[in-house]
């Protein structure tokens, strides 16, 4: 039979121990959950990913099904990106990415969501919004975009972009609303 002293004794250790195994879970929590953010994060812009965009435009796809709501997928082109690059280096190219994704989440409401989906393309999820407006919303923002120069230091960039735009059906997929955008961004940059 233990005594009280004995009990007492042994429960120090583990205590210790326990607070210590608390400790160690807590840093792995935090850790497992900034690995969470990177898998989502685009790593040069502050944006969620591919991955991230399409998980949230599959769930508006399903709010449009279930209740019937409007909403639109804008997708954006950069027009010559390579040749920044070529011109006035990777730097520039990445400045003009960055100009690009702030421009894009300066004109953000609560509901909408911008990603960079690619090396030089971007997509918004225009929630809750007619497709009378969501046409006026991206031609403001290509306006905006393209004639607000960018300044590197050593020059100033005009930064093109073109953009299209589909609205969301209930029957879409991702793969179709996309498509359907991309599509729309393409005959945009034909008809110029």
């Amino acid at each position: 039979m233990l005594r009280v002293e004995e009990a007492h004794d042994s429960a120090e250790p583990l205590a210790a121990e326990n607070d210590t195994l608390r400790t160690i879970v807590a840093s792995l929590r935090r850790q497992l959950a900034a690995l969470e953010e990177l898998a989502h994060t685009d790593t040069l812009v502050p944006l969620p990913n591919r991955r991230a965009f399409e998980r949230e435009l599959e769930r508006v796809i399903a709010s449009v099904a279930r209740h019937g709501h409007q909403a639109a997928v804008f997708f954006v082109d950069l027009n010559g990106l390579k040749s920044v690059n070529d011109r006035y280096g990777h730097q520039a190219g990445d400045d003009v990415l960055r100009y690009v994704a702030r421009s894009l989440t300066g004109s953000l409401r609560i509901s909408d969501t911008v990603a960079r989906i690619g090396g030089d393309e971007f997509c918004m999820i225009l929630d809750h919004l007619d497709e009378a407006a969501a046409r006026a919303k991206v031609e403001a923002l290509v306006f905006a975009i393209s004639n607000d120069p960018l300044d590197i230091g050593s020059a100033t960039i005009k930064v093109g972009v073109t953009a299209g735009l589909a609205m969301i059906r209930p029957q879409d997929t991702v793969m179709s609303v996309l498509s359907r955008a991309d599509k729309a961004m393409y005959a945009q940059r034909s008809a110029r």
